[in-house]
């Protein structure tokens, strides 16, 4: 879904426009785009605002991270797509002002806190820091994350609480499951703009042990029996947007996996869930201005002084 400044699929093209370079710049979900179609499945870009309905053609909705609301037309587009079994990949940026949104999720069970999550980690012997940055796990009790369970992956940039209503919901045939939990030593902080350590470090103290929730799914009309195949709405809701980019992917892909799984489950092919081979990538090295001069001297005068030392010996033994 675009119009609300989300991250763009589109790649920039290679050819100038009336002699001039385009400045559009590469998407910064590139690689997940990629890595999405590689498992033969079709991005495309879907403005609400041109639409008089989500079309039919279109299986699932992926909302990344909108800087802006949604209208009110909007929401009800998005709500008739859930009622009619549609299913929606959610991924929530805290910073950004989305009370409507927040408010369409809160129906179904699942608030989105205005809060972050912090941690204090020792640095010394009585030096604390506090990092933002989530390291997170995740739980084997949904069909989504049961090939990563137990999985560490880090959740860069701000990230909120989620809390769970399943009993609110549950007359209404609807299942919640938790995905995501932050790992021990997260606290949920509602004054996140201070730099008031000493106040940070209080709240910490106070903070209770309940696990904080930062991923979830929703089913509605679904079968709790994961061999009954039923027609449902689905969604998935993780409270961060950044972990998806370009510049936030680890090496260990967790994210892609988590995101791949998801799209599976979403669209109903729970049979192709599981760990996805890794994007291979370009292997480069970066040299300094000492290390260049050392391999100019070893292809210019060390590689051809070789040939030379054993030209002479092989002259050398033919003319004793």
């Amino acid at each position: 879904m675009t119009g609300h400044k989300e991250p763009s699929i589109a790649e920039p093209s290679p050819l100038g426009m009336l002699g001039q370079q385009q400045q559009q710049e590469a998407s910064p979900i590139s690689v997940l785009k990629t890595f999405i179609e590689n498992e033969n499945i079709k991005f495309q870009e879907l403005n609400l605002f041109n639409e008089p309905q989500i079309p039919a053609a279109i299986k699932t909705v992926m909302v990344v991270g909108p800087q802006y609301d949604l209208s009110d037309r909007e929401i009800k587009l998005l709500h008739d797509f859930w009622n009619k079994q549609g299913r929606i990949l959610l991924l929530i940026d805290p910073s950004a002002k989305t009370p409507k949104l927040n408010a369409f999720l809160h129906e179904l069970g699942v608030k989105v806190n205005d809060d972050r999550l912090m941690a204090f980690v020792r640095t010394g012997i009585e030096e604390l820091a506090l990092i933002r940055d989530v390291q997170a796990r995740f739980l084997g009790n949904s069909p989504v994350t049961k090939r990563l369970a137990e999985v560490r992956a880090i959740f860069f940039g701000g990230t909120s609480s989620i809390t769970i209503e399943s009993q609110r919901v549950r007359a209404a045939n609807i299942q919640l499951q938790p995905l995501i939990e932050a790992e021990k030593g997260y606290f949920a902080e509602t004054d996140y703009n201070t730099n008031d350590q000493a106040k940070l470090q209080a709240d910490a103290k106070k903070a209770g042990t309940a696990p904080l929730t930062i991923g979830v799914s929703i089913e509605k009309g679904g079968s709790a029996d994961e061999r009954v195949q039923m027609n449902s709405s689905r969604m998935v809701v993780v409270s961060n947007a950044t972990f998806i980019q370009n510049n936030a992917l680890t090496q260990d892909q967790q994210a892609l996996d988590f995101i791949s799984s998801s799209t599976n489950w979403l669209l109903s092919r729970e049979q192709l869930i599981g760990i996805a081979p890794k994007i291979p990538k370009t292997l480069t090295f970066s040299l300094n201005e000492s290390a260049l001069r050392s391999l100019r001297w070893t292809i210019l005068i060390f590689m051809p002084l070789i040939f030379v030392v054993l030209g002479t010996a092989v002259w050398w033994k033919r003319r004793a």
